[in-house]
């Protein structure tokens, strides 16, 4: 069932057009992702669908009882009610029809009620009536479905009394996430929903997302999020919508093919152009050949000409550098206890050494940060001692970017950190974070979060530190930045330790995860996967030396048991995974191949001998790929 369509939509704001020609399509089901470089035009189209500002032209259409639900960035939920009395606001009707049923119930038991059957068969059939309904409504379960969310949102902890009003800014953003889901809307609208969850409420929020009963448009930076719950990608660049089956990952993939195949084909048509054009000019004025030449010149006229396809819009370009090594030992923490008026985690011991790239990862309150601060010295230790190796220079990026609120132009916010550097120096660096023209002659303090983060990374760039200490770096960069991020920070011959709710992130940087707990800190050696993988069979194992010791068992001989069984799992989840992707890719292909055989029955391709050629040769190599497929299909079915 069709749910909403955006249909040749456009937005103006003053005599900049903003949105052009835009279609979307959202089907019951549906996960949509939205993405997009920032300043794209995500967030307005999400607030134009959502009935929030007007639109221009085009239309949307949508029938009268599908229900929209939105979230907007950084939305708090401002109430002076308690936490439990604000979630039951959204089951007020469910409320009013249980109160009903109560109210029918005391007539029942009403002795004159009783003493007069047609009276009481009335009320008997209306009760019946009301129940049904209140049954449909989830009458039984809104209390229950309440306290999931909470706890799903890392209130469990919480007394459902807490006005709301005492609340932080990113707990009353979780409650406006947290309220949206429990209306179940037809139609949920996300901006930006994973700001302010930690990595635990995220995984749920992904479980959720997965299972629920509408569709769902979603703009997030968060790669892995996308990859997890969406099934299609709407990319919006340069006032342009266009559609993509899949995951994020399968965007990406189908995006670079496009761009290959669509710059293959124009240059084919150039080259077939300029012969035609070089003939032309030989043989028009010549007696002997100029009908040729006319005839070619008409060929020339009827051509549909291919615009270049155009690439990725500018990215930043950037690498970390050194400008000396450190010692082989970095850091080493002793019995570290952190925090600000009172310890919040304490026996903190790790070690890290040159090279590595160490995650940092523990759900939000446990002192991330406040470790951080504590090792570049902007807060003290309440106990415990922290030692620094052989000429260790640290850079640190602040999450709140906290030193960049002045008033100072950009250019100079840089210029005046590297007096010695000459200004075409500087504006080359801020060229590379795409700042130019009157970019860099801005007040800092007017600059957006992702412009903000691109400057704190060129006076971070610029430092050429060899320990890099960067809490939640990815915040506010936009998919392509944190990309270019990516790839600087895998080249960079240091040492890093880092904070990110990313895990996608986390996934290319890490070497290392260190899980902070309020007693310790644990390492593990590999990615956050490995780290999820490890944690999982610490549970399990747990719970079988249990019940093994519940049993009599012998504890050694219960551990090989499970160490065999868990191995069994692992490869298990191996060939499945395999399975999904060879699944995928064979859906990717037969998409392809129809594609291509539908373009062959169009007569201006079918006429185009050059680009039949092109067509059928794509279409071979898709067939080969596809048969090894299958046989590689049907062994991991098997």
């Amino acid at each position: 069932m069709i749910l909403l369509q955006v249909n040749q939509l456009e937005k103006y704001y003053g005599a900049d057009q903003i949105l052009s020609n835009i279609k979307l399509e959202l089907q019951n089901r549906d996960r949509a992702a939205l993405v997009g470089r920032n300043g794209a035009g995500k967030s307005t189209l999400l607030k134009i669908i959502a009935g929030h500002i007007s639109h221009d032209g085009g239309e949307i259409i949508k029938p009268k009882d599908v229900t929209i639900g939105y979230l907007a960035q950084n939305t708090g939920l401002e109430s002076s009610l308690s936490i439990w009395d604000e979630m039951l606001k959204v089951f007020e009707p469910v409320r009013q029809l249980e109160f009903s049923l109560r109210e029918l119930e005391m007539q029942m038991a009403n002795p004159e009620v009783l003493e007069n059957p047609s009276k009481y068969e009335r009320v008997l059939k209306e009760y019946d009536e009301l129940q049904v309904r209140f049954k449909e409504m989830g009458g039984y379960q809104y209390e229950a479905d309440i306290r999931s969310v909470l706890h799903g949102l890392n209130f469990h902890t919480f007394d459902y009394s807490t006005s709301i009003s005492s609340l932080s800014g990113g707990q009353k953003t979780r409650l406006a996430l947290g309220k949206l889901l429990l209306g179940k809307p037809d139609i949920l609208i996300l901006d930006e929903p994973t700001n302010h969850l930690d990595i635990e409420t995220l995984s749920w929020l992904e479980q959720y997302l997965q299972n629920y009963s509408g569709a769902i448009l979603i703009v997030s930076h968060d790669r892995y999020f996308l990859d997890k719950v969406v099934n299609h990608v709407y990319e919006l660049s340069r006032r342009q919508i266009l559609k993509y089956t899949g995951n994020y990952s399968s965007y990406l993939v189908q995006k670079a093919e496009n761009f290959e195949r669509e710059l293959k084909q124009f240059e084919k048509q150039q080259e077939e152009v300029a012969k035609l054009q070089e003939f032309i000019q030989r043989n028009l004025a010549r007696a002997s050949t100029t009908k040729r030449a006319q005839s070619r010149r008409k060929k020339l006229e009827r051509m549909d000409l291919m615009d270049r396809p155009s690439g990725d819009e500018k990215s930043a370009s950037f690498s970390f550098d050194i400008d000396r090594q450190s010692g082989n030992d970095v850091l080493q923490a002793d019995s570290l206890a952190i925090g600000y008026e009172e310890p919040i985690a304490e026996n903190i011991s790790f070690a890290i050494t040159k090279g590595d790239s160490i995650a940092l990862v523990g759900p939000n309150g446990i002192g991330k940060s406040t470790l951080l601060k504590t090792v570049i010295k902007t807060l003290p230790a309440f106990s415990g001692k922290i030692h620094y190796g052989t000429n260790v220079a640290i850079g640190y990026y602040d999450q709140e970017q906290a030193n960049l609120r002045s008033n100072k132009r950009v250019l100079n916010e840089l210029w005046d950190d590297y007096p010695m550097k000459n200004e075409k120096e500087i504006r080359t660096v801020l060229g590379n974070f795409l700042f130019s023209g009157d970019d860099v002659l801005k007040p800092v303090s007017t600059l957006s979060g992702g412009e903000k983060a691109r400057l704190a990374l060129a006076k971070l760039m610029l430092q050429k530190a060899n320990f890099l200490i960067l809490d939640e770096p990815t915040n506010h960069l936009d998919l392509d930045s944190k990309e270019v991020l990516e790839n600087a920070l895998i080249d960079y011959p240091g040492t890093i330790l880092f904070v990110s709710h990313d895990r996608y992130f986390i996934n290319r940087i890490a070497t290392k995860v260190f899980e902070l707990e309020r007693i310790g800190c644990t390492e593990y050696l590999g990615d956050y996967d490995y780290f999820l993988e490890k944690k999982q069979e610490m549970i399990e194992l747990a719970e079988f030396e249990k019940v093994a010791s519940e049993a009599s068992t012998q504890i050694p001989v219960a551990k090989n048991a499970f160490y065999q069984d868990k191995e069994s799992k692992r490869l298990e989840r191996q060939r499945k995974r395999k399975l999904e992707e060879v699944e995928a890719r064979i859906s990717e292909l037969e998409e392809l191949i129809e594609a291509n055989e539908a373009l062959l029955c169009e007569p201006e391709v079918y006429q185009d001998h050059e680009r039949v050629l092109f067509i059928n040769t794509e279409n071979e190599q898709a067939r080969n790929e596809l048969d090894e497929l299958l046989e590689q299909w049907a062994e991991l079915a098997e």
